[in-house]
């Protein structure tokens, strides 16, 4: 009997060019039921801190109002009893990435129905729901490695048998699944299959996509589509990613999106002054050349790098020029949890600190301080990204990469939607004359940030103020 595709999530009709993800770490975020809080301690960095489903669906005011159109939220299956001490520290299984039951939502984030209900709420406000979902390994001496029925599903390093290429490594140590095993593969996509099938969501961002065979993730392209629906969402983590590297999985389909991991460091490599402008245009315009089809996602902070702001030692203003930039490219842009707050995120495990929610008595970041001049300039970042798709979907063309002033055109010809950005790197005032932009014609043009009006000519004067950005749109 075939099952019949679930209808489409309540969330409006948009090109996945267009969101603005969002990246949370659940249990980091907002502890909304204290009555889950189960060994929790907040000032170890190793331990659950409290956050759930019931927490961050109370909060969807702090998302909603930042602009933002979807939730990538980590994974909330059943994690490992107790704690393990690699790290040099006693180490839970709050990020969700070492599972010990796919049939089961860990305790510590709530019920289904709580995750249902925040999925729920997400839709209501039209924002899609991206699961975190882990099809390579278990956790470290899970019950998949004791079970009798199971034990042997798993290389591991206790029984020698981890392999030394992609698929067949114990990353981290972790108990590898022989997901190239029928029974294996099956158990796996019928329990992931079946949370995105009872919660409405909208996609999978996918974990460890390389340590994984090409087979598996055909086979979960086809079930996802079955099952699913047809724009069941798929964005995978091939880690150390970009354009190139992605391809394989590109070329047969088996993602439609995949992260850029080269995008933080070229940001935050160029507003720091190192390299040729001309140079990080080349790069931008790279990520240009992604497959038809297909989209590259970008961060400048997340869970598994040391955050943008601490790489920065603290430069807002920099950092500030960097999400301009983040917002102004090609991709899908992610925002990770509290950087727009000035969230420094340091080096891991400090990368998955609390939420800061300053006066706000939201545990478990209440009186964390924050910066909410950064927020209110992410909020115009993403309102001008919403309202121009020149800048989620356009082509990119350099007018000036002479010195510290960088000026590029997005120009999206169905639309007829075009964006000039200026960035000034430099801690000197700068200005550039171009060409005025055809897309344009005689209108004249307005500053979409600061507002103010610019009177159509033959060239474009911009002015840019040291480590500003200019983000000027035809007038309306």
């Amino acid at each position: 009997m075939v099952e019949s595709v679930p209808s489409a999530p309540a969330v409006a009709p948009r090109p996945w060019a267009d969101e603005v993800l969002y990246f949370v770490v659940v249990d980091r975020f907002a502890d909304g039921d204290p009555t889950n809080n189960l060994n929790v301690d907040t000032k170890a960095a190793g331990t659950f801190h409290g956050g759930d489903f019931k927490g961050l669906r109370e909060q969807l005011d702090e998302l909603s109002s930042l602009g933002v159109t979807a939730l990538w939220i980590t994974p909330v299956v059943k994690q490992i009893e107790g704690f393990v001490t690699g790290a040099g520290f006693p180490d839970w299984g709050y990020h969700g990435y070492w599972a010990d039951d796919f049939h089961a939502l860990d305790p510590h984030f709530g019920s289904e129905a709580e995750l249902k209900a925040l999925v729920e709420a997400c839709h209501a406000r039209g924002i899609r729901v991206l699961l975190d979902v882990v099809y390579n390994h278990a956790g470290y001496l899970s019950r998949y490695q004791q079970e009798p029925q199971t034990r042997d599903w798993l290389r591991t390093e206790e029984t020698g048998t981890c392999g030394q290429d992609d698929v067949t490594a114990c990353v981290s140590g972790l108990p590898d699944f022989k997901t190239e095993r029928p029974e294996v593969a099956r158990y796996l996509l019928d329990a992931q299959l079946a949370w995105g099938k009872r919660l409405g969501l909208d996609g999978f961002r996918l974990d460890t996509v390389k340590h994984v065979d090409h087979a598996f993730w055909q086979e979960h392209r086809r079930r996802t589509r079955a099952e699913l629906g047809p724009d069941f969402y798929l964005l995978g983590e091939v880690w150390g990613g970009d354009r190139e590297s992605l391809e394989p999985w590109f070329s047969t389909d088996e993602l439609d999106a995949g992260f850029d991991f080269g995008f933080q460091g070229s940001a935050l490599g160029w507003v720091q002054g190192r390299g040729r402008t001309v140079a990080f245009d080349a790069y931008l315009r790279s990520r240009h050349k992604v497959r038809p089809g297909h989209l590259l996602s970008h961060f400048l902070s997340s869970h598994d790098v040391p955050g943008a702001l601490f790489q920065l030692q603290g430069d807002t203003p920099r950092f500030r020029l960097a999400a301009a930039l983040q917002l102004t490219t090609a991709g899908i842009p992610v925002i990770y949890y509290g950087e727009e707050v000035g969230r420094a995120g340091g080096d891991w495990p400090a990368n998955r600190s609390d939420m800061p929610w300053g006066e706000r008595a939201v545990k478990p970041g209440a009186g964390v301080p924050r910066d909410e001049s950064l927020r209110r300039f992410y909020q115009k970042l993403v309102a001008v990204r919403r309202a121009h798709p020149a800048l989620s979907r356009g082509t990119h063309k350099a007018l000036s990469t002479e010195g510290d002033v960088y000026v590029f055109l997005r120009h999206e010809p169905e639309s007829g939607d075009a964006v000039v950005v200026a960035v000034n790197r430099g801690d000197k005032k700068g200005a550039v004359s171009v060409p005025w932009p055809e897309a344009w014609g005689g209108a004249a043009a307005e500053d979409l940030l600061e507002g103010g009006g610019v009177k159509a000519a033959p060239t474009l004067d911009v002015t840019v103020e040291p480590l500003s950005v200019r983000i000027l749109g035809r007038a309306r």
